[in-house]
């Protein structure tokens, strides 16, 4: 058999069975392949390809509304880009470089009372972030610790329960529901586009806030990033609609700890409706991997720039 066979035939085992770990089963045996081979396979190529041409490491954005599928597909690379092409491969979410409550109650009593409820930018440790790209692309290297955030207490975990990384890893995947998210402008914000900031951000402190944020640390921050890949979804209503199934897994991992409920998950995507419908507009045409995602949350084309 040759070489690209015995690739093939590993990578479509691994890459069925962690679909069947993560309980995607709702496709057919011949779907499955259909996105392995016109969707996965194609990306992890291009990804390679400027890997070899970059210096080590390789820092590939993966972006996207909530409940797109951002966790599931970084899975998916990082086992073919393994398997196929020898690449040792971290995923990590800038979720995982949010602030701490303590942090985030100090900005709502501070700034704005919105900030205490994470997610938008202005809630995340940036100076953090920005540290571990410097440390990671450093001559010598070190061993590096990725924060993880416990989303069921609303709290980062302590260091102990960080990702050691004791090794430079060829290619990173940073996955982040608002990576390469750009501002808007003054006269943009000046309307509220949901009841959440007609009700509480009467006076634009927290839109204002945000689009700064996007304005200069995070504009910052997604300079780090080689190539971006960004996952459209079809609508924002299929934010709710995925974030529900999001949560509804969270709350079977969690053993019944602290979990929202479906009204409370409608409210909490306010805070990313704005920065999401900027960015279908915008990363449609300014991305370098184009995704699209049809209604039944299947990959639906792809284009390269």
């Amino acid at each position: 058999m040759r070489e690209a066979e015995v690739h093939f035939t590993k990578i479509k085992k691994n890459y069925l069975k962690f679909l069947s770990k993560q309980k995607i089963l709702s496709e057919s045996f011949y779907d499955k392949l259909g996105q392995l081979r016109n969707f996965y396979l194609p990306i992890c190529d291009f990804v390679y390809k400027n890997q070899i041409k970059n210096k080590k490491p390789t820092v590939i954005g993966l972006s996207g509304g909530q409940g797109a599928g951002k966790t599931t597909i970084s899975g998916i690379l990082k086992i073919i880009l393994k398997i196929k092409f020898n690449l040792s491969v971290v995923v990590f979410s800038i979720d995982d470089f949010y602030k701490t409550f303590i942090e985030r109650k100090r900005m709502s009593k501070n700034i704005h009372k919105l900030f205490l409820i994470r997610g938008v930018p202005g809630t995340h440790d940036v100076k953090l972030l920005k540290n571990f790209f410097t440390d990671i692309h450093k001559k010598k290297f070190k061993t590096l610790y990725i924060p993880k955030f416990d989303k069921s207490k609303d709290d980062r975990f302590k260091k102990k329960k960080w990702t050691k990384l004791h090794k430079r890893p060829d290619i990173i995947i940073f996955e982040g529901w608002c990576l390469g998210a750009k501002p808007q402008s003054a006269k943009k914000l000046r309307n509220p586009i949901n009841t959440l900031e007609k009700k509480h951000d009467k006076r634009l402190i927290w839109r204002k806030k945000v689009n700064n944020e996007l304005k200069n640390m995070y504009k910052m921050i997604f300079k780090s990033i080689n190539k971006l890949i960004f996952l459209q979804v079809p609508s924002f209503k299929h934010v709710y609609k995925w974030r529900l199934l999001q949560e509804k897994k969270l709350n079977l991992a969690s053993r019944g700890r602290k979990i929202m409920t479906n009204l409370q998950i409608k409210n909490f995507i306010m805070h990313y409706e704005r920065t999401t419908l900027q960015m279908i507009k915008d990363l449609s045409s300014t991305s370098d991997v184009l995704v699209k995602i049809d209604k039944k949350h299947r990959l639906s084309s792809i284009k390269f720039k």
